[in-house]
């Protein structure tokens, strides 16, 4: 082999060992498993949410209950995945507290519009509530700020408008909550 082939092929060799080490490619993160899923900071906050509101009162004083689907407190009529889930995390809570909670999306007669799931309305409260025999509806709105989501909830006794109870809480504004407040574009 002749000595400047020799020299091309070792400098190129060397070329491509240390532009390999200058890859683009971020590194590869460790994906979660399934204990941090199951103890994940959201859920218990939301758990921990519920079993305030319902702190005291006795499953009969709320049973049924309905859970309407938490809004954007600037548009009362729209919704987002976060307030969906929220919703459904609040009717497993309240289940597991021994409340009967109605599944309103069994009912071809409830309101629920694409996109934004079961809205539940003031104006519609009574008459949705005879219907399901709900005693109690948990309605709820969040509000997006810089740092954190403010959730505030209420039940609301079906009868008389009385709120039952009240509880306020925020839940940082951290890449999973940044995801679940965005608006459908339908991307989904």
């Amino acid at each position: 082999m002749k000595p400047h082939v020799w020299l091309g092929s070792l400098v190129l060799s060397v070329a491509a060992i240390t532009l390999g080490g200058c890859s683009s490619t971020p590194a590869a993160q460790a994906l979660p498993t399934y204990e941090q899923a199951a103890s994940h900071p959201f859920i218990k906050a939301n758990r921990e949410a519920l079993q305030q509101l319902v702190a005291g009162l006795s499953p009969a004083d709320a049973s049924p209950m309905l859970v309407a689907t938490i809004v954007d407190v600037n548009d009362l009529r729209v919704s987002s995945p976060l307030g969906r889930t929220l919703s459904e995390q609040y009717s497993s809570a309240a289940a597991a507290a021994g409340v009967d909670v109605r599944e309103m999306k069994l009912r071809g007669d409830v309101f629920v519009r694409e996109q934004t799931g079961e809205l539940l309305l003031s104006r519609e409260l009574k008459d949705i509530a005879r219907t399901h025999q709900a005693r109690a509806v948990l309605v709820g709105t969040y509000s997006v700020a810089g740092q954190f989501v403010y959730v505030s909830i209420k039940l609301v006794r079906t009868e008389s408008g009385q709120i039952l109870r009240g509880y306020d809480y925020a839940l940082p504004m951290d890449r999973e909550v940044q995801r679940l407040v965005r608006k459908p574009t339908g991307d989904y």
